[in-house]
């Protein structure tokens, strides 16, 4: 139970600090336009790794948002994983060397899966994979394209790669606050031994009481967004409930 996080989020558009409704670009609300006080205020708050999406860099196949990203890594102190845009090695290795603790690979993982079994061989534990899926089905290029394989076929391509953590976000759920889609994020926990953190929908404390249930025991956490943003969900009632939970497992 002690490896259970919650992520808060900050996704990434044209510099600000947005969420979307399922990965729609043309469905962004603008949370904050400064991110580095976004990230500086969710570490007030007590979280303790922060989850950032370049979303303008998975479309473009590149980073975009850099210059954001490094403000927050010069805001906070806790460990950062970044996605959006990771398509190689070299961007790989320029966000590590830039202080960022874990990248996450989304569409390189479908489209080049020896990048990231390369990557994960040459950083041990920084490395991880984003898998976002639509009806079961992985997308990709920033949720643009939907491929023909499924979530497991992708995640059990990495299984001896020592891939840090899967990312797995339920499109169809993420930015509406329908709630987490557990159910197939713990079938999907129980194929695997890679870590698995939930994101998509989470909307309230019900759904961090649903994470450390037993049955979400494989869990390794959540990510949670327009719940934070929209006052959904209670920082420090969440955090606490994990807390307790470590503290009692």
């Amino acid at each position: 139970m002690e490896t259970v996080i919650l992520f808060p989020a900050i996704d990434l558009k044209n510099g600000h600090c947005v969420r979307l409704e399922q990965g729609d670009m043309a469905r962004a609300t603008v949370f904050n336009l400064d991110p580095a006080a976004q990230a500086r205020a969710f570490a007030a708050q007590g979280f303790e790794y922060l989850h950032v999406v370049d979303l303008d860099g998975a479309f473009a196949g590149k980073p975009v948002n850099a210059l954001a990203v490094e403000a927050m890594l010069k805001a906070v102190t806790m460990p950062v994983q970044l996605g959006g845009g990771i398509r190689d090695l070299d961007t790989v290795e320029a966000w590590l060397d830039k202080g960022v603790a874990r990248v996450i690979i989304g569409t390189a993982a479908v489209r080049d899966p020896g990048l990231v079994k390369g990557a994960a061989k040459r950083f041990p534990g920084r490395v991880a994979v984003g898998l976002d899926a639509r009806d079961g089905r992985v997308a990709v290029e920033g949720w643009a394209e939907t491929s023909q394989l499924t979530v497991l076929e992708i995640a059990e391509r990495f299984e001896d790669a020592g891939v840090a953590a899967i990312v797995f976000t339920d499109i169809a759920r993420d930015g509406l606050l329908k709630g987490l889609n557990l159910d197939a994020t713990i079938e999907l926990a129980e194929r695997i031994s890679i870590p698995v953190i939930a994101s998509g929908g989470l909307a309230s404390i019900d759904d961090v009481k649903a994470l450390l249930a037993p049955g979400a025991k494989k869990l390794a956490g959540a990510i949670a967004g327009r719940a934070l943003y929209d006052g959904r969900l209670d920082p420090s009632a969440a955090l606490a409930l994990i807390r307790n939970a470590r503290a009692a497992a």
